[in-house]
């Protein structure tokens, strides 16, 4: 197993990007619980809002800022004078001032060229320091810029005063190697802070943030569950575990409340959870097929790759087409009703003719209705 060697910070962008999502609106209300919950769990800097979206978005940032959390607060600001006058007198401690660094997007979004990028890094950088906010230049579509250029950009940025650059995966194109690549070089040529803004349109927006953290990168984005504009950013819960079990990095987060926080930002959000995503779908830690049940039930670590208790859980057996023997005896002896092994046949029999039926696993009053049923009993 690799080991870490320095920390990654967590900058959880549920409140900012995760709201993107098409559909997404969180009430001040949400905002604030949300918030709350990241921070009792340690997570250290949470992006809050876009204040150029308005006095109400403000205000919710004021709220957020103003509840106690200990996190350190940002926000989000595209590269322009009328955005960044919106992130006066908020209280929060930095800015993500975002900007487009590939020539797709200078040339097709902007209708710019490269000269212009960095003479507006030289020029609101210093603008930004000047309202007291610490500066991340967001590098908006990172992955597909030039990579001599975002060398560029990444010196103009550090030159210009910035505390640290994002490395935007704006369209979620990227794979680890690349990313363990192009992070590599940027730790090579700037002393800055850097973070890593993964997207999940290809599944690898988790593999990538800890390619990032393996090549030097300081901080990662993540959001609660992975909500996301599109297919979604690199979700906390994974990346927190990944970092921690895979790699060995100390990452001061303490998952063991996470359910609590996930079933709210599913709420919130309006967005219900997989039956199969990773950690905090119902179905992350339940087993049906006999072989599997077998050997959990003769020791947890034959079939446990993740330790459900790191995140408040625990194993569920469930019965179902797979099952074996053992998992119906066990269960009817969870209900104080012991079956000898011939008993437990004849039982998985009616099991699995129920769930072929049902599409569903049997709920207790299911078992004892099957169990009298079989033995003549009401």
């Amino acid at each position: 197993m690799s080991r870490a060697n320095h920390t990654v910070v967590i900058d959880d962008t549920t409140l900012r990007d995760g709201e993107q999502s098409a559909g997404v609106a969180f009430s001040v209300d949400e905002k604030l619980d949300i918030a709350s919950r990241l921070d009792a769990l340690g997570v250290p800097e949470l992006e809050i809002g876009v204040p150029a979206m308005g006095e109400e978005e403000c205000e919710s940032i004021r709220a957020v800022v103003n509840s106690g959390v200990n996190a350190r607060l940002l926000v989000w600001s595209r590269m322009c004078p009328d955005d960044l006058i919106a992130c006066r007198h908020l209280g929060v401690q930095m800015v993500d001032l975002s900007i487009p660094i590939s020539d797709q997007q200078i040339h097709n979004k902007l209708g710019k060229d490269r000269g212009w990028v960095l003479d507006a890094i030289a020029r609101h950088v210093p603008q930004a320091l000047d309202l007291g906010l610490e500066v991340c230049v967001g590098g908006e579509d990172a992955s597909r810029a030039d990579p001599e250029f975002l060398l560029r950009v990444a010196e103009a940025a550090q030159a210009s005063g910035a505390r640290r650059f994002r490395f935007a995966d704006t369209v979620g194109i990227m794979e680890p190697f690349g990313v363990l690549a192009r992070v590599r070089r940027l730790r090579a040529a700037v002393d800055l802070e850097i973070e890593m803004h993964a997207h999940d349109d290809l599944g690898l927006a988790t593999a990538n943030s800890l390619a990032a953290a393996l090549a030097g990168a300081t901080h990662l984005n993540t959001t609660v569950n992975g909500l996301g504009e599109r297919a979604g950013n690199a979700p906390l819960e994974e990346v927190v575990l990944g970092l921690q079990q895979l790699y060995g990095f100390e990452v001061d987060i303490d998952l063991h409340d996470y359910l609590a926080l996930s079933h709210r930002v599913e709420t919130a959000a309006g967005r219900p959870l997989s039956w199969q995503k990773s950690l905090v779908g119902e179905g992350a830690f339940t087993h049906e097929a006999g072989l599997h049940v077998d050997g959990l039930l003769k020791d947890p670590l034959n079939y446990q790759g993740v330790n459900p208790a790191q995140l408040g859980r625990q194993h569920r057996l469930v019965l179902g087409k797979h099952s074996g023997t053992r998992a119906v005896m066990q269960a009817y002896s969870d209900l104080g009703l012991p079956l000898t092994r011939w008993e437990a046949v004849l039982m998985l029999a009616q099991v699995r003719a129920f769930v072929t039926l049902a599409k569903r696993p049997p709920a207790p009053h299911d078992l004892e209705d099957l169990w009298g049923q079989v033995f003549h009993h009401s």
